[in-house]
């Protein structure tokens, strides 16, 4: 399958990913963890497993099947986001990457992991062929987007920052895109895996405070590009607004959340 369709986007992803690693790892990615941990249970990671997480980020994910006993393996784009992860898996291999060209050889894992990576790639579909082409056969292949927008209070906050840049050209996928099940079914059949099952996660966005949560939104690489289009102060307005209506008596922040997660066999 060609890798070329489009530019490879890993330098520009590795800098705004990387802008507020310790943010993002403190923050940010631990919101995810019933995914993670939901994953791994389906899977039956464990001592046995050979771990490859692509778009690994801070390497959370990585430290939770680590603990499972797994031999761990993460890519990504962003320096400072594999520092952080190396520190929490000292044993494990950390590789700065882009999606579409993964630098291990054929059949060499026994399960791979895109937690909410793939359709982020320049080129989703050689993204997620090159994690079939390392994945051992019958191994396990897991790609995690969005749950459904409708009805779903998070999506009010993935749309906060539309009006703060142009609109995108016709036709570019939004965050979305594989939210549909057949679409992300689809998506896998193409890069020749098999669609086995897909489970959604709840997975509610949770903030001590204001100023915790806008900490945690604005070190997203997606804040970070809006940022630099417009002003640190544009999206931090635009988050307080989209924010208002899910702050709790005791002046937290509980805004509900899900992932899909699609379980496939390569």
């Amino acid at each position: 399958m060609p890798t070329e369709e489009k530019p490879k986007t890993g330098k520009l992803n590795g800098r705004l990913w990387g802008a507020r690693a310790r943010d993002w790892a403190d923050l940010q990615e631990p919101i995810t963890r019933r995914v993670y941990d939901a994953v791994f249970q389906r899977l039956n990671v464990d001592a046995q497993t050979n771990y490859l997480d692509v778009g690994c980020g801070s390497g959370l994910a990585a430290q939770l099947a680590a603990e499972r006993g797994a031999r761990v393996t993460g890519v990504d784009a962003a320096e400072n986001l594999l520092a952080i992860a190396q520190s929490r898996v000292a044993p494990g291999l950390f590789r700065v990457a882009d999606l579409e060209e993964l630098p291990f050889t054929d059949k060499a894992f026994d399960v791979v992991t895109g937690f909410n990576s793939f359709q982020y790639a320049a080129n989703p579909d050689a993204a997620l062929a090159q994690a079939r082409r390392v994945a051992k056969t019958g191994g396990a292949v897991v790609i995690v987007t969005w749950g459904k927008p409708e009805g779903m209070q998070a999506a009010t906050l993935l749309g906060a920052l539309k009006a703060l840049v142009p609109p995108p050209p016709p036709g570019t996928p939004g965050p979305f895109a594989l939210s549909d099940e057949h679409a992300l079914r689809e998506f896998a059949t193409k890069a020749g895996l098999e669609p086995v099952e897909v489970v959604d996660v709840d997975t509610p966005f949770q903030y001590a405070d204001l100023s915790t949560a806008l900490r945690g939104l604005m070190s997203s690489g997606n804040a970070i590009r809006v940022a630099e289009l417009s002003s640190d102060d544009a999206v931090r307005k635009a988050y307080t607004g989209a924010l208002e209506g899910f702050r709790q008596p005791d002046g937290s922040y509980r805004i509900g959340a899900t992932f899909r997660c699609l379980f496939t066999s390569a």
